[in-house]
């Protein structure tokens, strides 16, 4: 069974940033495609980027181009999103998801395993 832990959200400044990790384990992570989602109250997920298995490909949704950078550490077993600039409305529930279907995997209902989420507050 795959686990999936998320650390490095908080309470920042509007124009702060933030480096969330996404520690994986239960099966070869390089198999695994990951991404990062995030979730306001009401809503549903949105994905915010995604990193492919292997070398890690990264795919960012056009909110999150400029702003935000996905990672992945094959040696540590982690995913790593950086978030720059933070403004309030990236206030949210970021998650962090994997998969182990091959391609374009966009949706929440792709990813067959989750984390328990951390928290993402922008606030002056």
């Amino acid at each position: 069974q795959v686990h999936i832990v998320e650390s490095g959200g908080g309470l920042v400044q509007p124009g702060g940033s933030l480096k969330l990790s996404c520690v994986v384990s239960g099966r070869p992570f390089a198999s695994l495609a990951v991404g990062w989602f995030r979730q306001t109250s009401g809503q549903e997920r949105t994905l915010v980027a995604r990193v492919m298995q292997g070398v890690g490909r990264a795919y960012y949704e056009n909110f999150a181009k400029g702003r935000f950078t996905i990672r992945r550490d094959n040696a540590k077993n982690t995913v790593y999103l950086q978030i720059d600039n933070l403004k309030p409305d990236d206030t949210a529930i970021y998650y962090c998801a994997a998969t182990t279907v091959i391609g374009l995997v966009r949706t929440s209902d792709m990813f067959d395993y989750w984390g328990q989420g951390t928290q993402v507050t922008v606030s002056s």
